[in-house]
């Protein structure tokens, strides 16, 4: 008869070759929209869909039956006791990230958490620090910090083939029924277009970018609950580089993000998971970069956290303490005005 605990150690270890691989075992904590879109689509060789957890165990249950996941839990507390878990996908509402990075990394559990990761930049050194203290790896699930394509822009802009970086225009609309109950307008759940969209706005700025901008001027519009409907934004930089940000929640407007260098302007149409870009050379030649899948963003998210906690540099989140830094200076500018 072959030892339980033998078992056990193939179950959570795969070969190739003489080399054994871990396998990481993922929990999902809250299951709306963007739980479902990671449980649909996820996979990576190292890793699987190990638990998810809700509120309502009836709900758990539901979710882990429809995607074939081989644990439920009514309670996160619960869920996070599970010694065979390995990382946790953080998807409850905004205002309520920080408890639960807390929680897992507390835990012992490595946390990927989606955007907005905290609410301002105290809860994010927060975060951080608690983690580096628990030799854990902690970063936000922000698809442009991970596409392919970024990578291979970043790549022959740093070659120099395009000259000097000189602005950025990141726009980002997106019309929303205007209920001040829906999540989206509801200060007590974080509502408003920065922490929602304006992420990625920033994050795609900030990805190009030579280094840390200041907010420069910024003005907001509010809906009737007081949370941000509508801005536009100019950060600076100590290089003179400058990039603008135009968010609304009440008109659509084309995710369509330009970068504009001396010699050559690129193009990124449906930047937050663009696998596509477009070059436009200043003696009219143009060319068409493809790098990745849009169908694929999620996984690229999974891939590069497994490769954090092997031993990657993480400079993701290098970025998305930067990103934090600039949306907690637009807020505060808005309170003043």
């Amino acid at each position: 008869m072959i030892p339980l605990f033998f078992l056990k150690i193939c179950y959570n270890m795969a070969v190739k070759g003489a080399i054994f691989v871990k396998i990481y075992h993922w929990g999902i904590i809250g299951l709306g929209e963007i739980a479902h879109q990671l449980a649909e689509v996820f996979h990576h060789e190292q890793s699987e869909l190990y638990a998810v957890g809700s509120r309502s165990l009836e709900k758990a249950q539901a979710f882990a039956t429809q995607y074939g996941i081989p644990n439920a839990f009514g309670d996160y507390d619960e869920m996070l006791a599970d010694e065979e878990l390995d990382v946790v996908y953080v998807a409850v509402p905004n205002k309520q990230h920080i408890d639960y990075i807390k929680k897992a990394l507390l835990a012992g559990k490595h946390v990927l958490c989606e955007k907005a990761i905290t609410m301002n930049q105290a809860e994010l050194t927060e975060a951080m620090a608690l983690a580096e203290e628990k030799g854990l790896v902690l970063a936000e699930a922000m698809t442009i910090f991970n596409m392919p394509l970024y990578t291979e822009l970043k790549r022959q802009i740093d070659s120099g083939r395009f000259g000097k970086l000189k602005m950025i225009q990141a726009p980002f609309g997106s019309y929303k029924e205007p209920d001040p109950s829906n999540r989206f307008f509801n200060p007590d759940l974080a509502g408003g277009a920065l922490l929602d969209i304006g992420t990625y706005a920033v994050s795609f700025a900030r990805t190009f970018l030579t280094s840390q901008p200041e907010v420069i001027a910024t003005t907001m519009l509010p809906f009737s609950t007081g949370v941000d409907e509508q801005s536009a934004t100019i950060l600076r930089n100590s290089e003179d580089e400058i990039a603008t940000v135009s968010l609304s929640f009440q008109a659509k407007m084309p995710k369509l993000g330009v970068v504009a260098f001396e010699d050559a302007y690129i193009v990124i149409d449906q930047y937050p998971r663009a696998d596509q870009a477009e070059i436009f050379f200043n003696d009219g030649t143009t060319e068409t970069v493809v790098s990745g899948s849009t169908s694929e963003a999620m996984n690229y998210e999974v891939a590069n956290f497994i490769g954090f906690i092997e031993g990657a540099p993480n400079r993701s989140l290098f970025l998305t303490h930067d990103v934090i830094t600039i949306l907690d200076q637009m807020q505060q500018q808005w309170a003043k005005a």
